[in-house]
């Protein structure tokens, strides 16, 4: 089933559907492994963030739940962490390698690079305990499942509306916190902040795109757009850490020096950058975007009944406009 929820059916069938399909794919995942373990954890762990995304959409209704299911599934992810945050951490140095300034600045990127791959490698070669920690994911995941079956909520499209807005304009305050942190002291805390908001939005976006496709798909776009950036800064902060701990890894003085000064040049960039997107992106204000999507909700979730109607009024060869004419909402 595809990362979307339709207005058209019964809101808490399709919450399970949506959250237990990406959960089956992890499984499938971890199980089958395609492309090797750690690409496996990779992708995995990416459907772990759209379920967790999803259980916000519900909070309003189910605190308890989307509490104990959320932290359910981020503390069984964070035990797959190991060698593709290492991996991160080679695929950053090389892309700043791609845009590197000079040829020192290349060598001494290169020489990261290098330094870097074998960490990572040595990483792996000690993580003996994948497997298991594979297959208690997994286990994992099934009595996640097992939780969604439980779940009971209204399917009335008036009260689903208002869930859905309630959790819409809690998670826009958190961005506009956000983005006004990241304007006023610029540290990395509030633009990886920023970043999770993003990531957020991008999926919520996703999940109601139904509501009004080509709006919706713009607005995603525009999201992922924002995200990429803040994921490189993200990636470049976490990579100053590791120097920061760790100098010794990364050569002598002037290698060293050669590579923060490219790491602090691309961050400053994307920095700047990404707040000019993320003012575009949270234009809207929470109360203005969380009512808008209360009432295309309701109004899409009402469409069906409407057309059924229609049909009815056309085999019994009566017009009337008002009730057959269904306009994109504005």
């Amino acid at each position: 089933m595809a990362y979307r929820l339709r207005p058209d059916k019964p809101f808490t069938a399709e919450f399970r559907s949506v959250a237990e399909s990406q959960l089956l794919k992890a499984i499938r995942l971890m199980e089958d492994q395609p492309d090797g373990p750690h690409e496996a954890v990779h992708d995995a762990r990416k459907r772990f963030k759209r379920v967790r995304s999803l259980y916000r959409l519900i909070q309003p209704d189910a605190k308890e739940f989307r509490r104990r299911e959320n932290a359910r599934i981020r503390d069984m992810a964070r035990t797959l962490a190991g060698v593709r945050d290492a991996t991160a951490l080679v695929e950053t140095v090389d892309y700043l390698a791609s845009l590197a300034d000079s040829a020192e600045e290349l060598a001494a990127l290169a020489f990261a690079s290098k330094t870097l791959t074998e960490r990572r490698d040595r990483i792996a070669a000690e993580e003996h305990d994948l497997p298991a920690k594979m297959e208690a994911a997994v286990a994992t995941c099934h009595e996640a499942i097992g939780a969604i079956e439980e779940l009971e909520l209204s399917d009335d499209p008036h009260k689903t509306a208002k869930r859905l807005a309630k959790a819409w304009r809690k998670q826009r305050l958190r961005a506009h916190g956000a983005l006004a942190a990241c304007a006023k002291h610029g540290d990395a805390e509030a633009y990886h902040e920023l970043r999770k908001c993003g990531q957020i939005y991008w999926m919520h976006i996703s999940l109601l795109g139904e509501i009004w496709p080509s709006a919706m798909l713009a607005k995603q776009r525009q999201a992922k757009d924002l995200v990429d950036l803040l994921g490189h800064e993200h990636d470049l902060s976490v990579l100053t850490g590791l120097v920061n701990e760790s100098p010794e890894l990364f050569g002598n003085g002037d290698t060293l020096a050669l590579m923060l000064g490219a790491i602090i040049a691309r961050q400053q960039a994307l920095r700047h950058e990404a707040l000019g997107k993320a003012e575009d992106v949270f234009a809207d204000s929470a109360e203005t975007e969380s009512s808008l999507i209360a009432i295309l909700w309701e109004k899409a979730a009402d469409t069906p009944r409407r057309e059924r109607r229609a049909v009815k009024v056309h085999k019994g060869h009566e017009t009337h406009p008002q009730e057959t004419t269904l306009r994109e909402p504005v």
